[in-house]
């Protein structure tokens, strides 16, 4: 005997959309690139408030760790992170957490000490999970921002049987379910009395 299937209400309410994998190259290189700009910015500050005159050039001579680590943690984090999403095919805070990590440690690295590197690994990791988990807010958790978008994804990715839209809609305007020609020269002769022969549509060739 056959088990009926059945389907929990929370997936009536909230239907899974279909994932959408991520660009992990691209993803990562732009996220590197906002990391290399904070960077030098930082640098830039560093440099513009030191005591001595240490010249222009030393932005990026002497602020050159600076603006590499601040380019390698995010992009470790957006790296590592989508490529979990990627292979999980989840986009959960799971993936976010181990995102975390992997740039928190990236970022304790020029301490060249594993509890340093573990720990702000892990301070990051927790960070990251939690924020995804309550939507990227810290006042509720995440909401479907975009009713419509949802929608649209469902209507693309279902496809309603024809007597659904047909009870829905109804016949003509180009909506015609079958034996549609047969049901309208019925309800003819019972409203008007006369029958309506079907038209020949077919055309004899010259011999």
């Amino acid at each position: 005997m056959e088990r009926e299937a059945t389907i929990s209400p929370k997936a009536l309410l909230e239907p899974e959309l279909p994932y959408k994998p991520h660009d992990v190259l691209d993803e990562t290189a732009k996220t590197a690139l906002v990391g290399l700009g904070s960077g030098f910015f930082l640098a830039a500050i560093r440099n513009a408030m030191a005591k001595r005159n240490v010249g222009a050039l030393s932005v990026f001579t002497r602020g050159a760790p600076i603006i590499g680590i601040c380019a390698a943690g995010p992009g470790a984090y957006a790296f590592f992170s989508r490529t979990m999403m990627n292979l999980r095919e989840k986009d959960d805070a799971w993936a976010a957490a181990f995102g975390g990590f992997m740039g928190g440690a990236v970022l304790g690295l020029p301490s060249r000490r594993m509890p340093v590197v573990v720990g702000l690994g892990a301070f990051l990791g927790s960070v990251q999970g939690v924020l995804h988990l309550f939507g990227g807010r810290i006042d509720s958790f995440k909401k479907e921002d975009d009713e419509f978008a949802r929608k649209e994804t469902i209507r693309r990715t279902t496809r309603v049987p024809i007597e659904q839209t047909i009870s829905e809609v109804g016949e003509g305007r180009g909506i015609r379910a079958p034996g549609y020609e047969e049901r309208r020269r019925e309800l003819v002769k019972e409203k008007y009395g006369f029958e309506v022969d079907p038209v020949s549509a077919t055309v004899e060739g010259s011999q």
